[in-house]
């Protein structure tokens, strides 16, 4: 075996291992499939009959008033009759237990969410694994990290009609693809220090990707600025297998016009 042939086995080896986790965490059972409904909270208090006590918002945050034989688990600790969540800060989510179930506390858009989670709910019961382009080296792009002056706020639309969410974003990332072409996306913040998240759409939206968005996360940039987008790890949202996401959509500048024929297909729960 040449030592070409031993570094691509590798390179399959470790994309199926990264695409394993990833399965593993769309199914755990209290991920995002396991979720039943959407409920959008305001002043006047109600019951839903995915979750326990009835539930309102104000300005001093969301409530809840649990009735007899009602309780939740906060934070470890048993609560019943009142119990105050306070103001839950945007993008933040508090996470409270009910028997096997969890219920999510959110605010998305501006607005206070509950979203609870049963693990035996059919759409991760019944999930069949992501289908996905083969992983292929080609789609392993350089790229250049260009920092704004400051931090830009980008407002974009969401997965649910009539919801915006506003972004920072740090700076763009600018590539190019093997024809030549050079391309640049606006990059918000990632997860760890530093790294950095692109929302993006190309000519495989709406055809063998999911169309709304795919996501990439791109590590932090060396002290050059460079960076590695590696489209065979982009992923879908979970707008992508559920109505009940309010996923961020990309912003204008990030519809590619080609097609990134890499990375997670449509699911099956959208075929």
């Amino acid at each position: 075996m040449t030592a070409q042939q031993t570094e691509a086995d590798a390179f399959t080896r470790e994309w199926q291992q990264w695409h394993t986790q990833r399965e593993s965490a769309l199914t755990d059972p209290h991920g995002f499939l396991a979720v039943t409904s959407l409920r959008w909270l305001d002043t006047e208090p109600s019951r839903y009959p995915d979750a326990p006590g009835s539930w309102s918002t104000g300005s001093d945050g969301v409530s809840v008033h649990l009735g007899a034989g009602e309780e939740l688990v906060v934070d470890g600790a048993v609560v019943r009759g009142h119990h105050r969540f306070g103001v839950i800060p945007e993008r933040a989510s508090v996470f409270a237990g009910v028997g096997g179930a969890v219920i999510e506390i959110a605010k998305r858009g501006g607005h206070d969410i509950l979203r609870p989670r049963h693990p035996d709910h059919a759409l991760r019961v019944d999930h069949v694994p992501t289908p996905a382009y083969a992983p292929d080296r080609r789609w392993v792009l350089a790229g250049s990290y260009l920092p704004f002056d400051t931090p830009r706020p980008v407002t974009v639309g969401a997965s649910v009609e009539g919801l915006e969410h506003v972004y920072d974003a740090p700076g763009e990332i600018e590539f190019e693809t093997s024809d030549g072409s050079t391309y640049r996306l606006t990059a918000f913040e990632g997860s760890g220090p530093g790294s950095l998240l692109v929302l993006f759409t190309d000519a495989t939206s709406g055809v063998t990707t999911y169309a709304a968005n795919r996501s990439l996360s791109v590590s932090a940039p060396d002290e050059h600025g460079r960076v590695v987008l590696d489209f065979n790890r982009a992923t879908n949202l979970p707008c992508a297998y559920t109505d009940l996401a309010t996923c961020p959509l990309p912003p204008a500048e990030n519809r590619l016009p080609l097609a990134v024929e890499a990375g997670e297909k449509i699911p099956h729960e959208r075929t």
